[in-house]
């Protein structure tokens, strides 16, 4: 029977199963990890939700309510802590690797069979390419449905270009400090940061410091002595990447043979792109041929820049302005 319904989707993903697969074999690993997944998708039905399928090392649920949804987000990753902490307890440094990443959208969804088909599906599918170790991103849809105090547990992470959609998609996360493994003390933002678009870009790479705005984009990242942005290493190419302006946020575009590779802050998931595409936010570190983890490729960090913000940058040094 077919059914459309209003609904907050939520997709989590395991992180870190790889290194067990590499250390225990394919049949332990394998169960471990179905475990694993088994004892956090325990969090949806303690929500209120309806799991609609687990993926591998991953899960899907739909929810009522954008509450249920981020509830159980929490509670999955307090279930994910509770198991890292027991493997430490027990000298087992198999598990302690092991991230959750959760991200949940809200809208029209069709339900057939048991799956649910839809926007909101889509986007909390996608979401979650852009989500840390640990980290919990939400939509604006589910933001308005949560109450005045759990609201300024967010921080905007402005629009995010995602995958197999026109418009971008205004992202909230989560303040890590409220999230299990964290300092206790949470950090209270009030209401969330107003929607404002970036003003710039700032990109380092060695002692080559500089600021673009966003009429200087297209910056392209090259070896070529006509790059915006040239890098003088061999295992660059030419014409390496591009950053773009989108009309809300800035989109980086692999143009290499040998890849581009992305971490949002300082401990994020790896994003690898092969003449793919990602949204820029917050700050990170882009691999230029290589994962930044590789000592030999060179990696440009970046952050992207509001110049009404006063606050003190992370990066430190002199600013220069194209």
């Amino acid at each position: 029977m077919t059914a459309i319904r209003e609904r907050t989707v939520l997709f989590a993903d395991l992180r870190g199963s790889t290194g067990l697969y590499e250390s225990l074999g394919n049949a332990e690993a394998s169960g471990m990890v179905t475990q694993t997944v088994g004892q956090i998708s325990g969090a949806v039905l303690e929500s209120g939700g309806q799991l609609i399928k687990t993926l591998g090392d991953g899960l899907m649920a739909a929810f009522e309510t954008p509450r249920d949804g981020v509830r159980a987000a929490q509670r999955m990753q307090e279930l994910l802590e509770k198991t890292v902490q027991r493997a430490r307890r027990q000298s087992n440094p198999a598990l302690l690797a092991l991230r959750l990443q959760v991200a949940l959208a809200r809208g029209e969804v069709v339900e057939l069979n048991g799956d649910c088909f839809g926007d909101a599906v889509n986007v909390a599918a996608r979401l979650i390419d852009h989500a840390g170790d640990g980290e919990i991103l939400i939509t604006t849809e589910v933001l308005a449905g949560l109450h005045h105090a759990s609201k300024g547990r967010f921080r905007s992470l402005d629009r995010i270009s995602v995958r197999g959609r026109v418009e971008p998609v205004h992202v909230y996360r989560m303040d890590n400090a409220t999230l299990p493994g964290a300092d206790s003390a949470a950090t209270q933002f009030g209401e969330p940061m107003r929607s404002v678009e970036p003003d710039g870009m700032r990109l380092i790479w060695q002692d080559l410091d500089r600021v673009f705005d966003i009429g200087a984009m297209p910056i392209v990242l090259g070896r070529s002595v006509q790059a915006t942005y040239c890098i003088t290493d061999a295992r660059v190419s030419r014409s390496h990447a591009r950053i773009d302006w989108q009309g809300s946020s800035f989109e980086l575009t692999d143009l290499s043979y040998n890849g581009t590779y992305v971490r949002f802050g300082d401990s994020g998931e790896l994003l690898s792109l092969k003449r793919g595409s990602c949204t820029l936010h917050g700050s990170g570190v882009i691999g230029l041929g290589g994962p930044p983890a590789d000592e030999l490729s060179p990696c440009v960090r970046f952050e992207v820049l509001h110049f009404y913000d006063t606050e003190p940058q992370p990066f430190g040094g002199p600013r220069s302005r194209r």
